[in-house]
């Protein structure tokens, strides 16, 4: 699927013809189809023709950019010979999206052989770590590490214990590794956790088995449609009770709005974006909104940002050469409609502020889109995992 910014010749006519290559060519490379589609889906495409549109009215004036974008189906070589067919025929420069940790793991690699830009909107923590690729790869909104740390901030004190349900692949494992750190450095104790086949089918076993456990705190250690089903499994249980609380740590509003406030509620978890933090937040995300008919999840709120960042790197430098492009991006200040207090550090780890939530009941929200009471925000510098804990061995060389 392609997208023609066409404005650009509206614009400017011949002046696209002065840039460099004579055009931008950003892949999204999303899940259209499986369990991560409700938080990308065909809305990350929405949301990086946003940051295009906007930047052609501002710094971009006069570029010419294409959108074109792919379903990666979950699966590593799809994403991989999707990529290489994008850079190697079609000139891609910058790939976004790629919400999937086996995937993010393997394209690395793949960008610094093409010498190409990967903008992840967010992901696993290896990203900035032993899997780094800081002269090719920026990893933008979130990452499983700071998913796991807001709700821990929030939620442990010494002595709790916490027991995980925990999908069996990579991002899964991420959680579970993160959170034996992050709960153990707060004083409490991962009393233990139970694996299951991703996709799930059914999570009445290691649900049954962490209520059981008489842990203070539950957490969901998956994300899509896996954590979708689990909260309402969660209920049917009677979880979150006043004995056990209830987390998630990749739970996005698409999927609070999609399950219900009867069902979500009580459910704590940490965001990256919220569409109603301040007036910027809610004017972004009614733009969306008016677009696709629903408020824009983290990721799709990722993207946008990344993008637009990227953009006004590229317009800036007149390159999308990654050793052009990815400097003026941490040296140009962060500012737009999705995050605040911002900068890209040296590893290419976008730090901002993080937000913990709690999903409202039904009679406290006034809206179909009032979904959370905000419990703390966390500045980047205290959210993140610092840059040398993450281990980078490229940062070293």
């Amino acid at each position: 699927m392609k997208y023609w910014v066409l404005a650009a010749l509206l614009i400017a006519g011949p002046a696209a013809a002065e840039y460099p290559g004579g055009r931008v060519k950003i892949g999204v490379l999303t899940d259209l189809s499986g369990v991560y589609s409700d938080i990308a889906g065909k809305e990350s495409v929405i949301a990086a023709r946003m940051a295009v549109d906007d930047c052609l009215r501002a710094e971009c004036a006069g570029m010419l950019i294409e959108v074109v974008s792919a379903d990666h189906q979950n699966k590593a070589d799809v994403a991989l010979a999707a990529i290489r067919s994008w850079i190697d025929q079609d000139g891609v420069d910058v790939v976004t999206d790629m919400g999937n940790a086996s995937i993010q793991l393997a394209a690395p690699g793949l960008l610094r052989e093409k010498n190409r830009v990967g903008v992840f909107a967010g992901g696993t923590a290896r990203l900035t770590g032993d899997a780094c690729e800081p002269a090719h790869v920026v990893q933008w909104l979130w990452d499983t590490y700071v998913q796991v740390a807001g709700v821990t901030r929030q939620l442990t004190r010494p002595g709790t214990k916490w027991h995980l349900v925990t999908a069996d692949y990579a991002l899964g494992h991420q959680f579970q590794a993160d959170a034996k750190t992050l709960v153990a450095a707060a004083g409490g104790t991962v009393t233990g956790s139970v694996r299951y086949a991703f996709p799930g089918t059914d999570f009445s076993s290691p649900l049954l088995i962490a209520q059981g456990s008489g842990a203070g705190v539950v957490a969901l250690a998956n994300a899509g449609r896996d954590t979708v089903n689990a909260i309402k499994t969660a209920h049917e249980f009677g979880m979150p009770s006043a004995k056990q609380q209830l987390t998630a740590y990749f739970a996005t509003v698409m999927d609070v709005h999609g399950v219900g406030l009867e069902v979500a509620q009580g459910l704590v978890l940490s965001e990256a974006f919220y569409w109603n933090v301040d007036d910027r937040t809610r004017a972004f995300s009614e733009r969306f909104r008016a677009l696709n008919g629903t408020m824009p999840s983290t990721n799709h709120a990722g993207i946008y940002s990344g993008m637009r960042h990227y953009l006004k790197a590229v317009a800036a430098t007149q390159s999308t050469v990654p050793a052009v492009v990815i400097p003026a991006m941490r040296s140009i200040p962060i500012d737009d409609e999705v995050v605040r207090h911002a900068r890209l550090r040296e590893d290419e780890r976008m730090l901002h502020d993080m937000y913990v939530f709690r999903v409202k009941s039904p009679s406290d929200s006034r809206g179909e889109w009032d979904l959370y009471e905000q419990l703390a925000t966390i500045s980047g510098e205290e959210a993140f995992r610092p840059i040398a804990a993450g281990g980078c061995p490229r940062l070293q060389r």
